[in-house]
C-alpha cells in the first residue's frame, strides 16, 4: 500500500477510535472492500479489537449477520468521519443488522471483556509469534500431545494466517488450534468430549490466544460452522475427512498412527478433488525405543 494511502488509513482509523472514545492500541486494521469481506470477518473472529474499512455490501449489517451470535462483540459504526455529518454509533451486532446506515467508513469490532496485552497496529501482513511448533510440555493434555516435529509439518501444510478460518477437529488439548491462533488465524476447536474442550480452554489461556470451542460429534456438528480455509482432522477418520472435503477448504491435514486407514483417507481426499501427500515421521531421538512413527497426510485443492 502506498505511503499516502497508508497515512489516510491511519488517520481515518485514529479519528474513528477518538470519536468512539476507545484506545486504538493493539487494533488490527483490515479492509472488507473489493472482495476482502470474508477475510475481514475471520480477522474479527480471531482478534479482540479490529477496525474494518467498510464498503458497499461489506458494512455493519453484513458483519453483524456473520458474527452474531457465535462471536460476541461490540460494534462502533463511524460515518462521514471529518465531514459535516460525522456520526459515531455504538451498537450490538444484532442491532447493526436492522438499522439503516449511510455509507459507513469504519466499523470498530471489539470485545470489551478482553484484557490481553496490545499487539500493535496492522494494516497488512500478519503478526508473527516468537517461535512455533512449541514443546509438547507447553500443552495440557490427557494423552500424548502431537510432537513438535509432526506439528511443524501439520502447520506448514495448513498455512494458517491472518484472515483464515481453521477447524481443529478432534482437538484433544487443542495444540494445533492454539498454534494456528498464535499465527493469526481464527480457529474453531471441535471435540465431543467436554473434558477435552476444557483442556483447550486452559491451553488457550496459558498461551494468551483466542479461539472458539464447539462441542459435538463430527461430522454432524460441522454443518453449523462457517466454511473453513484449512482443516486439521485429529480424530474422526475417513468419514470426517470426506465431509470436510465437501466444504472445499484449500487444505486438509490429518495424522494417522499407522497405514491401516491410509487408503481410505487418500480416497476421500482424491474424491474431493485434492492432491494427496503422505509423509512418515519417526519418533524423536529420545523416544526412539517407542513405536512413535506417524503418518501426516495432507490434501491440497487442485
Amino acid at each position: 500500500m502506498g505511503e499516502d494511502l497508508e497515512e489516510d488509513v491511519f488517520g481515518l482509523v485514529a479519528r474513528a477510535f477518538a470519536g468512539a472514545g476507545l484506545d486504538g492500541a493493539g487494533a488490527v486494521v483490515v479492509s472488507a472492500r473489493e472482495g476482502g469481506f470474508r477475510r475481514a470477518v475471520n480477522v474479527c473472529r480471531a482478534h479482540p479489537k479490529v477496525a474494518v474499512l467498510a464498503g458497499p455490501g461489506a458494512g455493519p449489517a453484513e458483519l453483524g449477520r456473520e458474527l452474531h451470535p457465535q462471536t460476541p462483540r461490540s460494534f462502533v459504526v463511524c460515518e462521514d468521519l471529518g465531514g459535516p455529518d460525522e456520526k459515531v454509533v455504538h451498537v450490538r451486532p444484532a442491532e447493526a443488522t436492522t438499522r439503516p446506515w449511510r455509507r459507513p467508513q469504519v466499523v470498530i469490532v471489539h470485545d470489551p471483556r478482553w484484557r490481553g496485552a496490545p499487539s500493535g497496529w496492522l494494516v497488512s501482513g500478519r503478526p508473527g509469534p516468537v517461535g512455533w511448533a512449541l514443546p509438547e510440555e507447553g500443552f495440557q493434555s490427557r494423552g500424548r500431545v502431537l510432537d513438535a516435529g509432526a506439528r511443524a509439518l501439520v502447520l506448514a501444510r495448513l498455512g494458517p494466517g491472518l484472515g483464515d478460518l481453521v477447524w481443529d477437529i478432534g482437538s484433544g488439548g487443542g495444540a494445533v488450534g492454539v498454534e494456528c491462533a498464535r499465527l493469526g488465524a481464527a480457529v474453531v476447536a471441535v471435540d465431543r468430549d467436554e473434558a477435552a474442550c476444557e483442556l483447550v480452554r486452559r491451553n488457550v489461556r496459558a498461551h494468551g490466544t483466542r479461539l472458539a470451542v464447539a462441542r459435538g460429534e463430527a461430522p454432524q456438528v460441522l454443518a453449523h460452522l462457517p466454511d473453513p480455509d484449512a482443516v486439521f482432522v485429529g480424530g474422526g477418520g475417513p468419514g470426517v475427512v470426506a465431509e470436510c472435503a465437501r466444504r472445499s477448504p484449500r487444505s486438509i491435514v490429518t495424522v494417522l498412527d499407522g497405514p491401516q486407514r491410509l487408503g481410505a483417507v487418500r480416497e476421500a481426499l482424491r474424491d474431493g478433488g485434492y492432491l494427496v501427500e503422505a509423509v512418515r515421521l519417526s519418533a524423536a531421538a529420545e523416544e526412539a525405543a517407542e513405536p512413535g512413527a506417524v503418518l501426516v497426510v495432507s490434501g491440497t485443492i487442485r
